[in-house]
């Protein structure tokens, strides 16, 4: 479980192709406070840590993860926002997250407002996820409000201090991205299609 709150920024260093799998290795602030077994969320997607050496660490994707995210893109010094499992008794200042990416978004457009940046991203609608203003979206894992919502658009406004935090500021038209839609939305949206 995730909050959606980018702890850091990690830049890849290695990327391994192993049968149908990807072992990835990273770089990041967080690295000595790492144990093997644990989970850290990379761009929204969950990964477990495999191996530590000294200030890098290892993770590995299959199959479905690399299908389902944009993780097949990445490449050597990419910056990755990450963020380590929520403990018991945390705040949650973003909202639920799973970790889970259900499917990945093309950014369409980028403006400047008033010290703020806003996102347009595109999704595929034929998966059936929606977004409704003011709700809740994770984009690369990071936990945002929907500003404009529309059938298979959506878009967020930016601040300053996200914006250099996270990765955030590599992003341009045309970038992919990984999208978490609100789990309690699902399940409504599920239930709803379940009564028809």
């Amino acid at each position: 479980m995730f909050t959606g709150i980018i702890e850091t920024i990690g830049t890849i260093t290695d990327i391994v192709k192993d049968k149908d799998n990807l072992h990835i290795t990273l770089t990041s602030g967080i690295t000595p406070e790492l144990k093997i077994d644990q989970s850290v969320a990379h761009n929204g997607i969950c990964l477990t840590v495999v191996s530590i050496d000294n200030n890098q660490y290892t993770v590995t994707a299959i199959k479905e993860t690399i299908e389902k995210t944009n993780i097949g893109l990445w490449r050597i010094s990419d910056m990755i926002n990450l963020e380590r499992a929520l403990k018991l008794g945390d705040r949650l200042d973003g909202h639920i997250v799973q970790g889970h990416v259900d499917q990945t978004a093309t950014c369409i457009n980028t403006e400047s407002a008033n010290g703020s940046t806003y996102f347009t991203f595109e999704y595929d609608k034929s998966l059936e996820n929606i977004t409704i203003e003011k709700g809740s979206i994770t984009v690369n894992g990071v936990s945002l409000t929907v500003v404009n919502s529309g059938i298979n658009t959506f878009s967020v406004a930016i601040i300053p201090y996200t914006m250099e935090h996270t990765n955030f500021k590599t992003l341009k038209t045309g970038s992919i991205v990984n999208l978490e839609f609100d789990v309690i939305g699902k399940y409504v949206a599920k239930y709803q299609s379940l009564k028809t």
